[in-house]
């Protein structure tokens, strides 16, 4: 039987075990996640958020991601808000929409505007002229005022750029870059419609270096038409090679019902269950054996990784980027269905480009949906959160914090983690919850747990643990 080692310890996760205790659920990027928004949101939400912020004696830092949803071409595995057009024109408008925004919100962002975090996502990034990041970024700069220490960084597909396009952005400030690899297998590439020879990642990957980028991540994604454990393995070994700081293992999720895109790819020439299993296993133990630390889900990052360093401390976090350093800051979204949250309030913009622009045309904040957390939404947030980032859940604390008593008050939920206490996957006793070694790789299952939202119907579709 196949295993993998654990990323911490030397304990043995068997194929059984991953096969017991694979589901689909939320990655939990939020809590409540984002299928439980509601429509019954307006700006004026989000303005009380804000006011509410202003009167804090010490409001946290602010954090701020930018979605630049245009593509020059169509990846058809891609389940992004994503416009595909050739016209460089669309982005010239998009940057001054997006500009708009800011000017609407800065009569409500408070005179504490320190901000450690950007991060511009897309879509394609560097889809956008020099002269339009130019003056997005100004305009960013206009309005928040960066930490010396803040983390700058941006989404770039490897085929956008060259040496002096990377050399551009470090000038802008940016210090992170997250390259998107997927597969080097030429064969997937064109199954996917995204074919970038490895020389071209390479070329990235050293330019960024050479320029001063602080932390180069890369994905790869599993699961793709055509792959086999094989040729995947060879892509492992070849990025691995290049030594970027973070690879991120995504689990390709086939819903062409839901995205059209995907209904491209001839679901034939997709891995069985059985196999897309093993390529997991064997990417995850090579990048293990190369010297990567697991950080969690589909995280791996160098041990003197920002990312490492924050789960060894226990300072790391998740918010709608996934792991970040980051922790208690206020996250404002910007662009079309960018997402934020303010305190306890979540803010989602509108999701169409038409609804976005016609927002902006008449100088209306763009709010589409949100939610205003209760105290039982903070509580089980804060739960999630910490057993997410692999933290004991300390009952003593959370009793403190929230004067309550977390036994009884979680008595349901503890007694329906006997399964994983059995498995030795969470360790519970009369103060702690805490995921095991072993358990790490199923902290989302455990999770769920402790969502209240799942026992409500949804639409969703949610991709599954492997």
């Amino acid at each position: 039987m196949s295993v993998i080692a654990d990323p911490i310890d030397t304990v043995q996760i068997s194929e059984n075990l991953i096969r017991r205790f694979d589901r689909s659920g939320p990655r939990y990027t939020s809590y409540p996640t984002a299928d439980r928004f509601i429509d019954d949101f307006s700006a004026d939400n989000y303005i009380t958020a804000l006011a509410h912020r202003q009167q804090l004696v010490s409001p946290p830092p602010y954090s701020l991601y930018v979605h630049l949803p245009f593509c020059a071409s169509l990846c058809y595995f891609c389940a992004c808000n994503k416009i595909i057009t050739q016209d460089q024109s669309r982005s010239e408008s998009y940057v001054a929409a997006v500009l708009n925004e800011l000017r609407l919100l800065d009569p409500h962002l408070g005179e504490q505007r320190l901000t450690g975090q950007l991060h511009l996502g897309g879509g394609t990034p560097t889809f956008l002229q020099e002269d339009e990041l130019t003056a997005l970024m100004k305009g960013i700069q206009r309005h928040f005022h960066f930490t010396p220490d803040a983390e700058l960084g941006i989404e770039i597909d490897p085929r956008t750029v060259t040496a002096q396009t990377l050399s551009f952005l470090a000038e802008l400030g940016f210090n992170r870059t997250s390259f998107g690899v997927q597969d080097f297998d030429l064969s997937v590439q064109k199954a996917i419609n995204r074919v970038q020879p490895i020389e071209m990642v390479e070329m990235a990957i050293a330019a960024s270096r050479a320029v001063g980028f602080e932390s180069i991540n890369t994905d790869l994604i599993y699961g793709l038409p055509k792959q086999s454990i094989n040729s995947f393995s060879q892509t492992v070994d070849g990025l691995v090679a290049l030594r970027p700081d973070r690879i991120a293992l995504y689990n390709y999720a086939h819903l062409p019902q839901r995205f059209k895109a995907q209904r491209l790819i001839n679901p034939d020439d997709l891995p069985s269950a059985d196999e897309r299993l093993q390529i997991f296993l064997m990417a995850a133990q090579r990048l293990l054996d190369a010297g990567y630390e697991y950080i969690g889900l589909d995280h791996f990052a160098l041990p003197n990784d920002e990312l490492n360093l924050a789960r060894l401390d226990h300072s790391l976090h998740r918010n709608f980027q996934g792991y970040t350093t980051r922790a208690d800051s206020d996250l404002i979204g910007l662009g079309v269905s960018a997402i934020g949250k303010v305190g306890g309030t979540h803010i989602q913009n509108q999701r169409s480009l038409k609804a976005y622009r016609a927002c902006m045309a008449d100088n209306q904040l763009a709010t589409f949906r949100g939610y205003k957390m209760d105290q039982d939404d903070v509580l089980r947030g804060d739960v999630i959160m910490t057993l997410m980032c692999s933290m004991p859940v300390d009952f003593a604390l959370f009793n403190q914090r929230y004067g309550i008593d977390m036994a009884a008050y979680f008595a349901t939920e503890i007694q329906a983690l006997a399964p994983y206490v059995q498995a030795g996957l969470v360790h519970v006793d009369n103060e702690h919850i805490q995921v095991t070694a072993k358990g790490r790789l199923f902290v989302r299952a455990i999770s769920m747990e402790f969502d209240r939202y799942l026992r409500q119907a949804t639409s969703a579709t949610y991709s599954r643990l492997i």
